[in-house]
């Protein structure tokens, strides 16, 4: 079901003036509101019912008087507080930015991961790399950073943002690939080996092999083995961008998660023709992604779109949370049919079962 909430102008001139002005002020809406949340201001204000006064809060949370005065002021404009006879009360917008898990990872992940390397933005547009990435270092994509050198801060930030999405859609996906019981299962992309851990424990009698980059292989070697899975692991060190290399063969079905997001077009249909020739003649590709036009809310829509831009100037320069009608055209260039799609999986999820045409 193709959801399009982009068809025609919403606002008024006026509006969209307004609309203009927070996206001039949108870094400082941004980082006012990560401080409010972790400076302890915004809980202190929601542990006082009735309201709490400037100078109360001020000593609660034990911050100069002016620091506090114009970040509270600025939390009235951006909507995160109310004054009334001087007293500061939260509003249902703080309620999420304190707690909601879907919130906290995206503004982590925002700002550990992406905030200080969005300024190269007009570069990496220029370019097709992720000028971004300079800021943590030397590295040709974010992914060979993540197992080595990345700060832990933006390390956890990234895998939570990653497995947020991921956690919810695991449950709904499992009884979907399982339905056809493969007895063989190629785990492209298989990251900390969640979905091969779900998949041990939905299934017991599938075998899996994971193929992944070496260090990340290294790293969920040992934690599925601790977990007594080793007879039913296997594994495959390499660089799937090396189009030299064959993926192992023989498989009932191939799984790949929020994974072909990170290639380009031209690299999605080398994977995915590449897959083909690992898959038994009655075997089936899974597919889970993330596609913006296939959304139930336009926020959700907005959320992926501006996560493309992390992939612009962070990941590798050349991807994106796609567009389903070009990963689709990816699909067929790869010789590939859908014989299954199922929208609305997780938080915002579609899963595509294919075959070779």
């Amino acid at each position: 079901m193709i959801m399009n909430f982009f068809e025609k102008e919403k606002l008024t001139a006026l509006q969209a003036k307004e609309e203009a002005q927070w996206i001039t002020f949108a870094p400082f809406v941004f980082q006012a509101t990560r401080v409010l949340r972790d400076s302890g201001i915004l809980k202190t204000v929601e542990t006082h019912k009735d309201g709490i006064t400037l100078e109360d809060l001020t000593t609660e949370v034990r911050l100069p008087l002016y620091g506090v005065r114009v970040l509270v002021e600025a939390g009235l404009g951006i909507g995160l507080l109310t004054r009334s006879e001087e007293l500061y009360r939260i509003t249902k917008t703080s309620y999420f930015i304190l707690h909601d898990e879907l919130t906290k990872a995206n503004m982590d992940f925002t700002n550990d991961v992406c905030y200080q390397g969005l300024f190269s933005l007009d570069e990496s547009i220029a370019t097709g790399r992720p000028t971004g990435l300079k800021i943590f270092g030397d590295w040709k994509t974010i992914y060979e950073a993540l197992s080595t050198t990345l700060p832990d801060k933006a390390k956890k930030s990234w895998f939570t943002f990653d497995h947020f999405y991921s956690d919810y859609a695991f449950p709904e996906a499992l009884p979907l690939v399982y339905q056809h019981h493969p007895k063989t299962l190629l785990d492209i992309g298989g990251n900390t080996g969640k979905w091969s851990l779900q998949s041990f424990e939905y299934d017991p009698d599938v075998k899996i092999t994971i193929l992944d980059l070496p260090d990340y292989v290294e790293t969920v070697k040992a934690e599925l083995h601790k977990k007594g899975f080793g007879s039913r692991i296997s594994f495959y060190p390499m660089n799937i961008l090396d189009e030299s290399q064959k993926f192992p063969a023989g498989f009932d079905a191939i799984w790949m998660s929020q994974f072909l997001d990170c290639f380009s077009e031209r690299e999605i249909v080398s994977i995915l023709k590449r897959c083909k020739q690992a898959l038994n003649p009655e075997g089936n590709i899974y597919i889970l992604e993330t596609f913006w036009d296939r959304q139930r809310f336009e926020a959700s829509a907005f959320s992926l779109q501006q996560t493309s831009l992390y992939f612009a100037v962070m990941a590798n320069g050349n991807s994106q949370m796609y567009d389903s009608a070009v990963f689709i055209k990816c699909l067929k260039e790869a010789g590939l049919e859908i014989i299954e799609q199922k929208d609305f999986i997780g938080v915002s999820h579609t899963l595509l079962v294919c075959k070779p045409i």
